[in-house]
């Protein structure tokens, strides 16, 4: 005759769901407050495609484009830069505009992200 032992006993105990909380909190707290920093320069670089792929953008001058982005940037609310900060290249025949900044992100206490982003309308 067989006897069969039962399995030992498996499951989560309360300490280790505990540790996995405190990692999961933990993590969903930092992605929510990067969150908004990379959706902000994704808003960046979409603005940038949409002035240099604008007819009325390629032989406007800088300072007409500068004034485009202003336009676009306060419909958009973008602050992380300004209108100064954009660097206006052509790239045969074509408009590229490309920017490059620095965000530092709280997260609890003094301890902080900086966080360099460098958008471009190049392809």
């Amino acid at each position: 005759m067989n006897t069969v032992m039962p399995a030992a006993q498996r499951g989560l105990s309360i300490s280790g769901f505990l540790f996995g909380a405190v990692i999961l909190v933990l993590v969903s707290m930092v992605g929510l407050k990067l969150i908004p920093a990379y959706m902000q320069d994704g808003e960046i670089k979409k603005l940038f495609i949409a002035i240099s792929s604008d007819p009325e953008m390629q032989k406007a001058k800088p300072g007409e484009i500068r004034m485009s982005f202003i336009k676009r940037a306060s419909v958009d609310n973008i602050t992380a830069i300004k209108a100064e900060d954009i660097e206006i290249t052509n790239d045969n025949g074509q408009l590229v505009l490309s920017a490059s900044y620095a965000l530092k992100v709280p997260l609890a206490g003094n301890v902080s992200l900086y966080m360099d982003f460098n958008p471009s309308s190049a392809k």
